[in-house]
């Protein structure tokens, strides 16, 4: 090998050394900056929709460069490019103190700030509508027959479509692991939630709503008016359930679809929103022989009875007690 040649061979070797060292350093800086644990001005942060990485962490990050920036910019491209990874918008929850890779783990997922809506048992179109008119701007009433009263999570700023199909969805899931259920034999999943918001509007509690779908079924099976009080309120105050006043004998007679005084069997739809305790208290398709009960204020409960007879005299001897 001439002077020339090994002049050349040692440049060589120190260019691959000086290349080599300088590729361990960038991968040394690389990883020092995305494992970096940087300062946030707030634990939750609000990403825009379209906003871009770079805007992220120069308006969340206390203290960071513009070549720190750069870095993790690159990163995410990276990510972006092999892994299919994209920040999602919305608001996220994130330690006081992180590093560029936790936060682009997080933000990489779906918001995980998460609202609740619990929609109880018994309420009114009105009562739900109050609740979500504080989480969206482009909702629209919901039919009692299509949901079940439950609490649901939901992402803060999440389109109303999609909050209203986990509904949906939550309401078809449980009335499918439902459907074996000797109740269907004679009923349908709609006769059900009828059945079910008659329970919700005249139960006081668990054993009172028992007795009361067993007083309802007697009647259907009998062909008899149910007679329900519930439902001459909901034709009253046109479906709102907002009554302050006693029911008098003329409110009973109103020509109304949902007056069970009126018109014998269930009535069209529900008359509130049904959960899943009162739906599974339908199907123990609790027996008994009752067919008339009324509400005892002086005890805070109903009374029942198996025939006219008895419901009239225990009735009277409630009125005179008053």
């Amino acid at each position: 090998m001439d002077l020339e040649e090994q002049i050349l061979h040692y440049y060589l070797k120190v260019l691959s050394k000086i290349l080599i060292i300088s590729f361990v350093s960038i991968l040394i800086i690389f990883f020092s900056i995305i494992h970096k644990t940087y300062e946030l001005k707030n634990k939750n942060i609000e990403i825009s929709k379209g906003e871009n990485i770079k805007s992220v962490f120069n308006k969340n990050i206390v203290e960071i460069s513009k070549f720190e920036i750069h870095i993790i910019s690159f990163y995410y491209r990276y990510l972006s490019f092999f892994f299919n990874t994209m920040i999602h918008f919305g608001d996220f929850n994130l330690k006081k103190n992180v590093s560029p890779k936790e936060i682009l783990n997080i933000i990489s997922q779906p918001s995980n700030i998460l609202n609740k809506i619990t929609i109880v048992e018994g309420w009114s179109k009105k009562d739900l509508d109050q609740e979500l008119s504080k989480y969206f701007d482009d909702f629209f009433s919901i039919e009692y027959e299509n949901i079940l009263a439950d609490t649901y999570y939901f992402e803060k700023n999440e389109d109303f479509n999609f909050f209203y199909e986990k509904l949906i969805n939550f309401k078809s899931n449980y009335f499918q692991k439902m459907k074996k259920n000797s109740f269907f034999q004679t009923f349908n999943q709609k006769d059900l939630l009828i059945i079910g918001s008659l329970l919700e509007k005249e139960g006081t509690d668990y054993e009172d709503k028992k007795k009361i779908s067993s007083v309802i079924i007697n009647r259907l099976n009998k062909n008899m008016k149910l007679q329900i009080d519930a439902t001459v309120i909901f034709a009253l105050t046109s479906e709102n359930n907002e009554f302050n006043r006693k029911l008098t004998f003329k409110d009973l007679k109103i020509d109304h679809k949902h007056n069970t005084y009126k018109y014998k069997g269930l009535p069209p739809t529900p008359i509130s929103y049904v959960g899943t305790k009162t739906i599974e208290i339908l199907l123990e398709n609790y027996k008994t022989e009752n067919l008339f009960y009324f509400y005892d204020k002086s005890i805070k409960k109903h009374i029942f009875s198996k025939n006219y007879e008895d419901h009239k005299t225990k009735l009277n001897e409630y009125r005179n007690k008053k």
